[in-house]
């Protein structure tokens, strides 16, 4: 069976409708593991992150292993607490975000009363990471993570998730993406994200992963994918209303893997990702309920 592991934040969502809040659980690598597992229920899919001992912690977890997701990686960590951000969505359906999250328990992900540890992380055949994942980290674990990734052949699919705020200055971000860029077996940028961090237009951005060598897909919203690594060329259908852009390309990535892991095509897994994101724009919040999707 293929393994796989998710890392990163998972954090207790709010969803601004008008005056009220619906509350949720999400986080970009967590997102993508949902939709992964869901595309794919053959594959064995565990998450990774750190939680404190208060109930939202608790209700992250429990939320977590209701989706079918491994929660035996997750650590708790007593004294801590999770962070917590809130969407407001525009008439047609862009979100925007506001966070919590400066003294969240996964920014400790890795870390031991020996030092930082990636080594569990060998026991998996592909490992999902974001730039929000790593830039949450200290620089040093960031740099022994790219390390250890680097001693090893195990795959590594990466998605940038450009988030200025969460990092300390652009060069740092720029350094540590390209690193993990030329590192990644399965890119899977967005257009938007890497024209933020590293400027140019869409024909740079495209040239510029021409030159990293690995397989994925540069996501371009309503347009569809364009492929990496592989020629194909395909049309993709619109989705036929955008009422939440939110976990748009989370919900891409993981149709994406999942047809990819499961034996698809590029053409197909492309088709996948698309078809998974057309369907989760369509709702409110990160994650479509499980009778939706």
């Amino acid at each position: 069976m293929t393994r796989v592991a998710a890392v990163g934040e998972a954090m207790i969502e709010l969803s601004l409708q008008g005056s009220a809040a619906k509350v949720g659980v999400a986080g970009d690598t967590l997102n993508t593991a949902i939709y992964l597992k869901r595309s794919a229920p053959q594959l064995e899919v565990n998450y990774f992150t750190c939680l404190g001992d208060d109930p939202f912690s608790d209700q992250i977890e429990h939320f977590i292993a209701e989706q079918d997701i491994g929660t035996g990686a997750v650590t708790r960590i007593t004294g801590k607490s999770p962070g917590l951000y809130a969407i407001t969505t525009t008439n047609d359906g862009e979100r925007s975000f506001t966070y919590w999250r400066s003294a969240a328990a996964a920014r400790d992900l890795f870390k031991t009363a020996k030092g930082t540890d990636f080594s569990v992380l060998a026991h998996y055949d592909l490992v999902y990471l974001s730039g929000i994942s790593v830039a949450i980290l200290p620089q040093a674990v960031r740099l022994e993570l790219l390390s250890w990734l680097s001693g090893n052949d195990i795959r590594l699919a990466y998605d940038s998730n450009y988030r200025p705020r969460l990092w300390e200055d652009r060069q740092t971000a720029q350094e540590i993406t390209e690193a993990f860029w030329r590192r990644a077996d399965i890119c899977l940028p967005s257009v938007d994200d890497e024209i933020a961090l590293f400027g140019g237009d869409q024909n740079a951005v495209t040239a510029r992963f021409q030159g990293y060598g690995g397989t994925g897909a540069l996501k371009r919203g309503a347009d569809g994918p364009l492929s990496i690594g592989e020629p194909v060329t395909q049309a993709y259908r619109p989705a036929p209303s955008v009422v939440d852009t939110t976990a748009a390309g989370d919900s891409f990535n993981g149709g994406y893997l999942a047809a990819l892991l499961s034996g698809a095509s590029q053409a197909e897994a492309l088709h996948a990702g698309h078809a998974c994101a057309a369907h989760v724009v369509q709702f409110r919040g990160a994650i479509v309920p499980r009778q939706d999707r």
